[in-house]
C-alpha cells in the first residue's frame, strides 16, 4: 500500500513523484532516471561513465 508524503507527492505541475523511500521499498532500479532515485541512475557520474 502506498502512503502519500511517504511514498509519493505531487509536484508544482501536478505530477505524481515517487520518493526515494518508495524506490527502496520496491527494491530495484527501473533505470528511468527517476528524480529521487536512491541508486543515482542517470546522474552526471553515470553519463560520464557511458561516454568513456
Amino acid at each position: 500500500m502506498q502512503n502519500e508524503n511517504e511514498d509519493y507527492y505531487f509536484n508544482d505541475e501536478g505530477f505524481l513523484v515517487f520518493t526515494a523511500q518508495y524506490h527502496l521499498k520496491r527494491g530495484y532500479c527501473c533505470k528511468n532516471k527517476c528524480l529521487n532515485c536512491p541508486w543515482d541512475f542517470g546522474k552526471v557520474k553515470d553519463i560520464e561513465e557511458e561516454e568513456k
